[in-house]
């Protein structure tokens, strides 16, 4: 029996009855919808609807439709079944008789559907920060191994300056604790429980929503009717949530490929997460990082799908909203996914720590420090700048390294350099050199790393 067939005289065209089906990819919902038919059901009895029995053959119906649900999976192919509250309602009364129809007093669909989403929705955010902090915790162990090991960081794709390795992984650090906030900060706007709005209008029985909010675990009931069985603001946050997450993960991807190429040698790809070639028997392909770059177009195209969807409806709640579903499922999965390869990946990854600190130690990426040199020596920023420009320029011709150059060459260009200027160029002078919070100066990572590591325990706090 259909939830709304009274009204209906003929059936429905067989071909648009299956294909207005929605039980095929929400029964994953099942158990954020027993969850909230449990709460809704002990509401009915506070308020006078059922009796004590009567509930408890609500009850004990509910956990057997989960029980079987997890035991037989079979038992989830159900042709007939429009969604799965469909799905429920119809093995409830199967199980318990007309009993069972008794639990849909005073509620809609479209207010279970709502509540289901924003269940599942806070469940997913919980597994994700779980897998955050994990990545957390993998980029942090390779950080604090690294130690003082030192490679190049740049802008525009040119060698800018020396840096900690450990800095430059606790830059990725910083993306995923941003996405982990986002995912919180979503967390607390999608934790509002819709059960009672009935249809539309509100529900028809005088419901404590807060007990039903409690017993579901939300921060308390939605404040207006309308808008909670037709709002998807939290769908289209938490995947545009995702779709950050996502792009970091992309951006980590690409660097991790441009640093595997001969041209770098930084990154030596893990085995266990590269391919081969069919043709050429030399390759080794980094075909974990480009599916990741890969994924991330499509978790974006699932934030684009929900916020197309919503972008033109009415209130309250139309048939458009069936849609919301799919695209949410698929960017939840994609990530959930991807996320515990990643972490294996940069596990097991290994760094080239020797031709990192040669390319550190090339390429004029000292030359901030010479102009800092200068400076200290009471030259103005602009033409120490300069002044350092055409050592640089006298270097590449004379094809050496700036700390080659005579101190004849030097005072030609500016008496400020003097017989000091050399020892300032070092790896390790260079590094200190950042001695400010946020900077690569040894002993601020240091206690970055620390804090990092208090930052990631407190992702795991329930």
């Amino acid at each position: 029996m259909k939830m709304w067939s009274g009204r209906f005289r003929q059936p429905l065209d067989p071909a648009f009855e299956k294909w207005q089906r929605s039980f095929p990819y929400d029964q994953r919902l099942l158990p954020f919808e027993l969850a909230a038919s449990r709460a809704h059901a002990n509401a009915l009895k506070n308020a006078g609807v059922l009796a004590s029995e009567e509930l408890s053959k609500i009850l004990k119906g509910l956990g057997t439709i989960g029980e079987r649900a997890k035991s037989s999976p079979e038992f989830l192919n159900d042709a007939e079944a429009e969604d799965v509250h469909h799905f429920v309602e119809k093995n409830l009364a199967a199980l318990i008789g007309d009993t069972g129809y008794k639990l849909h007093t005073g509620r809609s669909r479209n207010e279970q559907i709502a509540t289901d989403l924003r269940l599942y929705v806070r469940h997913s955010i919980d597994t994700l920060q779980d897998l955050i902090a994990d990545l957390g915790d993998a980029l942090l162990t390779r950080a604090e191994a690294a130690g003082k090991a030192t490679m190049p960081a740049y802008t525009h794709l040119q060698p800018a300056e020396p840096v900690l390795v450990a800095h430059w992984l606790l830059a990725y650090l910083e993306m995923f604790l941003r996405d982990a906030s986002r995912l919180a900060d979503c967390r607390k706007r999608a934790n509002l429980c819709p059960l009672g709005s009935g249809a539309v209008a509100g529900a028809t029985l005088k419901l404590d929503r807060k007990f039903i909010a409690a017993e579901l675990g939300f921060d308390g009931p939605t404040a207006n009717s309308i808008d909670a069985t037709s709002d998807r603001d939290f769908a289209v946050e938490f995947a545009d949530a995702l779709t950050m997450l996502a792009l970091h993960l992309s951006r980590w991807a690409e660097e991790m490929i441009l640093f595997s190429t001969p041209a770098y040698g930084f990154v030596e790809l893990p085995e266990p997460y590269s391919t081969g070639s069919s043709a050429m028997p030399q390759k080794k392909n980094p075909d974990l990082l480009e599916l990741v770059r890969g994924k991330a177009a499509r978790v974006m195209g699932c934030a684009t799908t929900l916020k197309t969807l919503v972008k033109g409806l009415p209130l309250a709640y139309n048939k458009d909203l069936q849609e919301t579903q799919e695209p949410l499922f698929d960017s939840s999965d994609t990530v959930i996914a991807m996320l515990p390869l990643v972490i294996g990946f940069m596990k097991t990854v290994a760094f080239n720590e020797t031709k990192m600190k040669q390319a550190a130690s090339s390429g004029f990426m000292n030359a901030w420090t010479a102009a800092a040199y200068l400076v200290e020596r009471g030259v103005p920023s602009r033409l120490a700048h300069e002044a350092v420009g055409k050592a640089v320029a006298l270097a590449v011709e004379r094809e050496c390294d700036l700390e080659k150059l005579s101190l004849a060459e030097l005072q030609a260009i500016h008496p400020g350099f003097d017989a000091g200027f050399p020892a300032c160029l070092t790896l390790i002078k260079v590094l200190d050199l950042h001695d400010v919070p946020g900077g690569t100066a040894p002993a601020h990572v240091q206690r970055a790393l620390q804090e990092a590591r208090k930052r990631i325990a407190r992702l795991r706090i329930p």
